[in-house]
């Protein structure tokens, strides 16, 4: 299993973006809000930490690093193929071990909703 972050895994075009937030689902995993959308391509996603929250752009890079960091070591025990939105939503700076915790949980969660609609 590669463990790499290319630029085909990453969600990009105002139009998909869009498409994303109009008509897929979301929940809360804290420290983030998940957004997700069933597709046929592979799985590609966006990471966003929200300036009105975090003014200064170090603290965002910071948060967008460890959300990717998280996703891409837990990724392969994802299942199916989604567009995915990892939103922080928390007011303050979490370290790593609670981010990854989040993204875990998200990833269980979408795996569970799969099997739902599967059978």
């Amino acid at each position: 299993m590669r463990y790499t972050f290319p630029k085909s895994s990453r969600l990009c075009g105002q139009k998909r973006i869009e498409t994303l937030y109009r008509e897929g689902r979301r929940f809360v995993c804290w420290p983030l809000r998940v957004t997700y959308l069933p597709i046929e391509d592979e799985t590609q996603v966006l990471v966003w930490a929200p300036k009105s929250l975090f003014k200064r752009a170090t603290a965002r890079n910071r948060l967008r690093r460890l959300m990717r960091e998280a996703y891409r070591l837990n990724r392969h025990s994802l299942e199916g193929r989604y567009m995915l939105a990892f939103n922080y939503i928390d007011k303050e700076q979490q370290p790593y071990a609670v981010v990854e915790k989040g993204v875990r949980k998200a990833i269980r969660k979408l795996n569970e909703e799969r099997l739902k609609t599967l059978g």
